[in-house]
């Protein structure tokens, strides 16, 4: 798979992703009738199955990663070659903004516009790090024995996740950047982001750490992340 077909679906699954998270977000908000648990329990629900969704169609292609978290963690694992690093980051950030900016023209709203969402303090961090280790913990251990099931077992995680973090579980650099330009029920304060996001980078570190000692033949089948994929033409 050429690398312009593997970046052209990281940037697309991206888009969908935060389309499906900030426009599940702000229908829920909308409908629930200030309920928060009831809003909460809507957005889970279209984001899991969503990402399920968008891994099992974009997966043979170029991974699935939608996440530079994953991204990098597959290349220091040894699938996705480092030269490609950059590129499937820049690609996934740009996915990212244009799913905000397209949930936001469904329901008639600016573009872009700051968060105010307040997500501050030691707990959300520690959420964080937690939901981004849980995150690739669940991929490494998945994707040497039963890549089939990682599209599912992902979903899953991330729909418990949003409840057993106080964070709601973002675990991804570019949909936190993303959502801090979304002053919506789904968003995050420009100013908390980097916080976020230097957390996250730790959790995903320390689980593919751990996983390359747990199971010594990862860095030979890191490429199925999320799903095998073709580097032929």
């Amino acid at each position: 798979m050429t690398l312009a077909r593997k970046l052209t679906a990281e940037a697309l699954g991206t888009a969908f992703l935060l389309a499906v998270v900030v426009g599940s977000g702000i229908m829920a908000e909308r409908l629930s009738g200030g309920n928060v648990a009831i809003a909460l329990l809507a957005n889970t629900l279209a984001t899991g199955a969503g990402l399920i969704a968008l891994i099992l169609t974009f997966g043979p292609i170029s991974g699935a990663h939608f996440n530079p978290a994953v991204t990098l963690a597959d290349a220091w694992a040894g699938g996705v070659p480092w030269r490609d690093v950059p590129a499937y980051i820049v690609a996934q950030i740009v996915g990212a903004f244009a799913g905000v900016a397209a949930a936001h023209g469904m329901f008639d709203l600016p573009l872009f516009f700051a968060s105010q969402h307040e997500r501050a303090g030691p707990s959300q961090l520690w959420s964080e790090f937690i939901a981004t280790f849980g995150l690739l913990a669940v991929i490494w251990g998945t994707v040497k024995s039963r890549p089939s099931v990682t599209p599912f077992v992902v979903g899953s995680y991330i729909t418990a996740a949003y409840w057993f973090t106080a964070s709601t579980s973002f675990a991804n650099p570019a949909v936190t950047l993303a959502r801090a330009a979304s002053d919506t029920f789904a968003g995050i304060r420009p100013l908390d982001a980097p916080g976020f996001i230097i957390v996250q980078l730790l959790g995903a570190f320390a689980a593919t750490a751990l996983f390359k000692w747990l199971i010594p033949t990862l860095p030979q089948t890191s490429e199925n992340v999320m799903l095998p994929h073709s580097d032929s033409e």
